[in-house]
């Protein structure tokens, strides 16, 4: 066995744990169908959230470090549930009355707001992949709509009809009293409005497999269940995909957790072994609210890529899946500074806290070399003192600090030095409050402009921390109170860079004069 496998079958890593407990099921035999299968789902209501990329990412990550525990072959399917009925108009799109008049439309059978796609379905699901391939994800994508009409599902429906007192048993315990009376695990879809029924069944007949109902007009209808003729409510379709497919792994959201015995115990009525499951907190706002495809809340994917790179989001969709965690854009910085330092740290770890490092599994094992030699939250400060409009302002500032560097041999500095500008314009400029210093804050300022003004030692992050620490020691008790000065009168920030640092890069005459501005009450 090799090292990388023997420390894998041992590590503490989440991908790690749960790829070890699908790689149980077949301790004894292989999979007959010859593969293991991960899957991921995606309801096509509204445009893709955060969210869904996040569950597609750690899947991704778990199918990865099977692959490193097993020899067994693997598939991911992204499947998406678009012959839902349209139950609302999502808030977030246009020609909200044109989809109005399409309301329990199967979602691919909604025309397209947008104008781009045949429909609504088709837009959603176009969105999804451009998302998913932005991110380079192996994966294959499933469609409810081809899977129901072109006779993928034709065998498990045919069972559920087969079985359909023992299904419905099941949902029947999970319903209030009113609803058990109309319930019924299919959903026809009817032939003239092509809207999606929710009524009671007359017949369920297993001799042709047809079933029988009265639509709203009162109407008696006899249909199919298979052709694509009728659908699955949404807790039967979830388990009896798993049965179509054989799906040996799903993750999904806390919302769904006490759903979980529902949906394996109908996979198992309809003949397969259920798989194996993981359920992740839900991402929220600022404000706390849960993130939703129709509510648009939170941050969309396009939204982080606008100020931080692909790797930075994976960073952050990584960290603590079973902890709820808020997604708004102030998290952002935080997240580009963390992914770096991991990237740094694991060229000197160990095999063992190589696998428990991030960056493996957002990288696949294959891990790149950072190039940040200027921390993200420090660019941030710098486009703001420098009131950088553009990157090249800021790589004049980065060449004298670190006169390695370019654009060409430090392509990620370079991305971030953008990125920076781009988050300064929209979050940090609109927001910079100064603030004149206190007495004694004056006083340290001054000496701190007239230490800097005669200095002509390096110009180093750890020297010219020195000097920023000796001014403040023996005047703020506590001495983050000094660096907390120094944020809002020099930067117009609440918190800030280590700021010896932020001395060497945008040079020390130029903070003499920073302070020589703030002093006269010239910032803001």
């Amino acid at each position: 066995m090799s090292e990388l496998r023997e420390a894998a079958l041992q590590s503490k890593a989440w991908p790690f744990e749960e790829a070890r407990r699908v790689l149980k099921r077949y301790q004894k035999t292989p999979p007959e169908k010859g593969h293991v299968l991960f899957e991921t789902g995606y309801g096509p209501s509204g445009l893709p959230h955060i969210g869904t990329f996040g569950e597609v990412l750690r899947t991704t990550m778990i199918r990865h470090a099977f692959e490193v525990i097993s020899d067994i072959p693997t598939r991911m399917i992204c499947f998406s549930d678009d012959l839902d009925g349209m139950r609302k108009v999502p808030g977030n799109v246009p020609d909200q009355e044109m989809l109005k008049e399409h309301l329990q439309k199967p979602l691919t059978s909604v025309p397209d707001p947008f104008g781009t796609h045949d429909s609504f379905g088709d837009h959603n699901n176009a969105m999804l992949r451009r998302f998913l391939d932005t991110f380079g994800f192996e994966y294959e994508f499933y469609s409810a709509t081809d899977f129901y009409k072109s006779g993928q599902f034709d065998e498990v429906l045919k069972r559920a009809v087969e079985k359909y007192d023992d299904i419905m048993q099941v949902m029947l315990k999970s319903l209030r009293e009113e609803r058990r009376q109309t319930y019924s695990i299919f959903l026809p879809i009817h032939p003239e409005t092509g809207r999606v029924l929710y009524v009671p069944m007359k017949e369920v007949n297993a001799q042709d497999y047809t079933i029988t109902f009265d639509d709203e007009d009162g109407r008696e209808w006899t249909l199919p269940v298979t052709g694509g003729n009728v659908k699955l409510q949404w807790k039967p379709d979830f388990g009896a995909r798993w049965a179509a497919l054989g799906v040996d792994f799903e993750m999904y959201g806390k919302d769904h957790s006490t759903n979980t015995p529902i949906y394996d115990r109908i996979c198992e009525i309809l003949g397969q072994r259920k798989p194996e499951h993981f359920t992740y907190e839900l991402f929220l706002d600022e404000n706390g609210q849960k993130i939703s495809k129709s509510s648009g809340n939170g941050i969309s994917i396009d939204e982080w890529l606008t100020y931080a790179s692909t790797e930075s989001l994976s960073y952050f969709m990584y960290l603590k899946p079973k902890t709820a965690k808020r997604l708004y854009f102030d998290v952002i910085p935080k997240a580009v500074d963390e992914y770096h330092q991991q990237l740094r740290a694991y060229a000197g770890q160990d095999v063992k806290a190589r696998l428990n490092n991030p960056v493996y599994h957002i990288h696949g094992g294959e891990v790149p070399e950072s190039y940040m030699v200027v921390p993200f939250a420090m660019l941030l400060n710098l486009a703001s003192v420098a009131s950088a409009h553009d990157k090249d302002t800021l790589w004049g500032f980065i060449r004298r600090y670190a006169p390695e560097a370019s654009p060409e041999t430090h392509p990620d500095l370079d991305a971030a030095a953008g990125f920076a500008v781009k988050y300064f314009e929209d979050f940090v400029q609109p927001h910079r409050v100064y603030r004149a210093p206190t007495e004694l804050e004056r006083e340290a300022l001054v000496e701190l402009r007239d230490v800097l003004a005669g200095y002509d030692g390096p110009v180093e992050d750890e020297a010219l921390q020195s000097i920023v620490y000796a001014v403040g020691r023996d005047r703020f008790d506590p001495l983050r109170d000094w660096f907390k000065a120094l944020y809002e009168v020099l930067l117009g920030a609440s918190q800030g860079p280590r700021f010896g640092g932020f001395i060497a890069l945008y040079g020390v005459a130029e903070t003499v004069a920073l302070i020589d501005k703030a002093l006269a009450g010239e910032l803001g």
